[in-house]
């Protein structure tokens, strides 16, 4: 089974006390449901239409299993603190052979 990646990329933080707020208890539900925190923050470079915004990647050992951390009870509760606080774009991309 390949291993899969979360990737979010923030277009806009219209609220940072709501994004501060989504922010503590994100992580831990994502780790508790087999997540990896690769790397996060803004980009070193953005090349092409590359924008200069917010990236965070996360490695799950598959697909269902960063579906099933989206989907889960403790993100949800994360994700219900942050609101419309920003504006996100994630994605989940199953990795190469």
């Amino acid at each position: 089974m390949a291993k899969a990646y979360w990737v979010a990329t923030y277009r806009a933080i219209r609220n940072p006390d709501a994004m501060a707020a989504y922010a503590k208890p994100s992580r831990p539900a994502i780790e508790a449901a087999g997540g990896r925190v690769l790397a996060r923050g803004m980009p070193a470079a953005a090349f092409e239409l590359g924008q200069m915004e917010r990236v965070v990647l996360i490695e799950f050992d598959s697909v269902e299993r960063a579906r099933a951390a989206y989907e889960s009870p403790a993100y949800k509760a994360a994700h219900d603190l942050l609101g419309d606080g920003a504006d996100r774009d994630i994605r989940i991309v199953e990795a190469a052979d």
